[in-house]
């Protein structure tokens, strides 16, 4: 990912976050105004936080469809975000990634996978799915660990 692609994320971020704001009832200039300023907000904290991870445009056919951030440590793969267009979601892409992830840290002896998920995020039910289990609240996320082998 380059400062280039930054408008495509502002523009993927809103998109995830679109229906929940707009019970807001705000006017759409304050509403474009709050998701730069959350935008901004996350891009910076996962920068400062995460400054060795992967961060990578998802792309079909030459144009982007999403975004895929993850940090690896020697024990663990974190997924940090994985979002995709409004067009691309329920149509196996994030099974496809999520398995591909699984794979990656499988492949390591005894390293897990990790993540944080909104309890009412549509993609927790794929989690469980794919062997994911809850470690508990983290603020307003729930903590969710893959380990090779369901240990």
């Amino acid at each position: 990912m380059t400062d280039e692609d930054l408008p495509f994320v502002a523009a993927l971020y809103r998109s995830v976050r679109a229906a929940e704001l707009a019970m807001s009832g705000w006017p759409e200039e304050m509403q474009a105004a709050f998701f730069d300023q959350q935008h901004r907000a996350q891009h910076h904290h996962y920068r400062t936080h995460y400054p060795d991870a992967a961060w990578l445009i998802l792309e079909r056919g030459g144009e982007p469809i999403g975004r895929l951030y993850f940090h690896e440590t020697p024990s663990d793969l974190h997924l940090i975000d994985i979002s995709l267009a409004e067009t691309c979601r329920g149509a196996g892409i994030g099974r496809a990634i999520m398995s591909d992830l699984i794979e990656r840290a499988g492949g390591e002896a005894g390293k897990s996978m990790s993540l944080f998920v909104e309890p009412n995020n549509r993609a927790r039910r794929l989690y469980l799915r794919l062997g994911f289990v809850g470690e508990g609240n983290a603020g307003a996320y729930e903590a969710m660990r893959w380990r090779a082998g369901g240990a």
